[in-house]
């Protein structure tokens, strides 16, 4: 590539930073633009490796992404420009890396804010090393058709509508990256369009300067034009006005310096740029207007001229068969993100989630419609916060009370029940807690746990049919099934669970009524006449009782069919049970337990005989 071209159709780049919105519209422009390849071969990530997923044109791509701007030049030694967008501290230290790399040949500094002597020391090794700086402090640059900074030229729409889709006959070069976009507007409603356009920054001291860039342009055959747009503060201007002057600037020049309102202000006003700051009479846009005038620049009256003075002096060249107009052409069309279409209403899609529980959109999140800060400030509890996400009720303060007594109650039965057992053995074979705990979950079932749906479920068909507790203990038994929620191993009339007598009393105490415990317990005065550990167990006891309350909440009964068939109930012992198991997955991990192995004295050993099998053997080989 020439010296005095930045950038061609072919023209890859790094980019430094995480910028995934800057990213997707180089990608977007190079699309629109036909290019054969994007314009980026890779990511530059400090904080992770792996690949970036975007979208080329309606297709999705992939891009490498590295740690380090010299893993990405190794892997990527085409990659010509890197677009720095690191922050004002490190911007320095990762330009200065990258010119120590040969393939990279431009880099462009987005951040503002770098100390004039990093920037000083960076132009000085550009100099040397025969590198060029766009910025800092810079949207960038952008060149019709080829190639574009970050940002640089804003949404895709607005690259279009200034025909950057395909290259122009003007260039410029500008202080300012928000006029940037404006003269690519301007330019292309009064000519053939951009062909390259440089923001270098409106620091003191730009990385590269407009006389540096109007030289190039100067250069290139494919420049009909130049158009500059300086600004007051700073000299650079009259770098332009020298070259004029020496016919170093041979193509036409249509050139404005902004801020001529400085005048209006008291002595020393500063107009945004570090550099827009009149220091003496001669660093006045008025000053510098009126100096390139003298010297043979197109400049306008004002900044809404600019324009028409642009247009002029295109079609003067045009008459004079000094340039062909590009053409246009219709750029292909490029893909509106789904989320962008979303919010302009343009188009709708049917969702693949449901959720009717929470909303996490807003400032903070809703649980069934009542804001976080609500439940937190109101006192809702660990019971009020399951009525909103299970039930999408706010439950009373009893109901409230009622399940956290169940977690509590539930939480932990000791360490030989089967879900202990098995989280305790997950532990000391060195699995994580998670693991250990889910171990231990998998038990949970008819046999362990799982009998308060059970319960519910029975307690409920047989009471709400009007037969009665006898009934029920004759057609259960008759059915061969054992009736979910009586019975215990260790408790007994005699000897009765506590648990059940308190979920017993706090019932009686706080429940409008209790219908379902009622039937329940009579039930257990049957059970119980055969056998005494056929009692109501915790189980059961919850089962029911749950049927009570959401009875009283005035559930309708397909609701609490619906409740009862979600497996919900039983969630409340998954819940409570994950209190237990996670404190002695925890207490195995402080007591550093060993790789537990059952005791041999505690199997029954009791393999086949070898001579049973080799009679079984030779049986099947007489019958063949």
């Amino acid at each position: 590539m020439s010296d005095y071209k930045l950038f061609d159709k072919n023209t890859q780049s790094l980019v430094f930073g995480y910028q995934q919105r800057a990213i997707q519209r180089m990608l977007d422009f190079d699309y629109v633009c036909e290019r054969e390849t994007p314009s980026i071969a890779a990511i530059v990530n400090p904080t992770r490796s792996g690949y970036h997923k975007c979208f080329w044109g309606p297709t999705e791509i992939i891009l490498p992404m590295y740690t380090t701007i010299e893993e990405a030049a190794k892997n990527h030694p085409k990659a010509e420009v890197m677009i720095n967008f690191a922050s004002f501290r490190s911007a320095y230290p990762r330009t200065k890396e990258a010119f120590e790399i040969d393939s990279i040949r431009t880099v462009a500094i987005i951040a503002e804010g770098i100390p004039e002597r990093y920037t000083k020391e960076l132009i000085a090794i550009a100099k040397q090393k025969k590198k060029w700086i766009i910025g800092p402090a810079t949207v960038g640059g952008i060149k019709g058709g080829v190639f574009k900074i970050g940002n640089t030229g804003g949404m895709i729409d607005n690259i279009v509508a200034s025909r950057l889709h395909r290259p122009g006959s003007v260039a410029f070069v500008s202080k300012s990256g928000g006029l940037l976009n404006e003269l690519n507007n301007i330019i292309s409603r009064n000519s053939d369009g951009v062909y390259e356009g440089i923001a270098i920054g409106g620091d003191l001291y730009p990385g590269s300067t407009f006389k540096e860039h109007v030289m190039r342009y100067e250069k290139d055959p494919d420049v009909a034009m130049i158009v500059l747009l300086g600004e007051v503060g700073g000299r650079d201007e009259y770098d332009i006005v020298e070259g004029l002057k020496k016919n170093e600037i041979t193509k036409p020049l249509v050139a404005w310096c902004i801020g001529t309102c400085s005048k209006m202000f008291p002595t020393g006003v500063q107009f945004g740029h570090a550099g827009a700051k009149a220091r003496t009479d001669l660093e006045t846009a008025d000053a510098k207007n009126a100096a390139l005038k003298a010297a043979g620049a197109v400049v306008p009256d004002s900044f809404d001229d600019l324009g028409d003075r642009i247009k002029d002096t295109f079609n003067t060249l045009v008459k004079a068969g000094k340039v062909k107009p590009k053409p246009d052409r219709s750029p292909r069309v490029t893909p509106m993100d789904l989320s962008r279409a979303l919010a302009e209403g343009r188009i709708r899609m049917p969702t693949h989630f449901i959720s009717t529980i929470t909303d996490e959109r807003g400032d903070q999140p809703l649980y069934a419609g009542i804001p976080l800060t609500e439940v937190i400030d109101d006192s809702y509890g660990i019971g009020g916060v399951i009525g909103l996400l299970w039930f999408k009720k706010k439950f009373p303060k009893w109901a409230c009370g009622f399940i956290e007594l169940v977690l509590q109650i539930v939480a932990d039965h000791g360490p030989a029940v089967s879900g202990a057992h098995n989280a305790i053995i997950a532990t000391r074979a060195g699995k994580d807690l998670i693991s250990s705990l889910v171990s231990g979950l998998l038990t949970i079932g008819p046999r362990f746990g799982g009998a308060i749906d059970g319960a519910a479920h029975w307690f409920k068909r047989f009471h709400d049919e009007r037969k009665n507790p006898e009934t029920m203990v004759n057609e259960m038994k008759a059915m061969n099934i054992l009736i979910p929620g009586i019975g215990h191993r260790v408790k007994s009339v005699i000897n009765p669970d506590k648990r059940v007598e308190m979920l017993k009393r706090y019932a009686k105490d706080q429940f409008p009524k209790t219908a379902y415990l009622d039937y329940a317990l009579g039930v257990e005065k049957i059970t119980t006449a055969k056998r005494d550990n056929l009692i109501l167990n915790v189980d059961g006891c919850v089962g029911v009782l749950f049927l009570d309350l959401l009875n009283s909440l005035g559930f309708s009964e397909k609701e609490i069919n619906d409740i009862i068939e979600t497996g919900a109930l039983n969630g409340l012992f998954v819940l409570g049970r994950s209190i237990g198991f996670m404190g002695h997955i925890l207490d195995q991990k402080r007591l550093k337990t060993e790789l537990y192995r059952h005791p041999w004295d505690d199997i029954l050993y009791s393999p086949p005989q070898k001579e049973e099998l080799e009679r079984e053997a030779k049986k099947w080989r007489n019958k063949k």
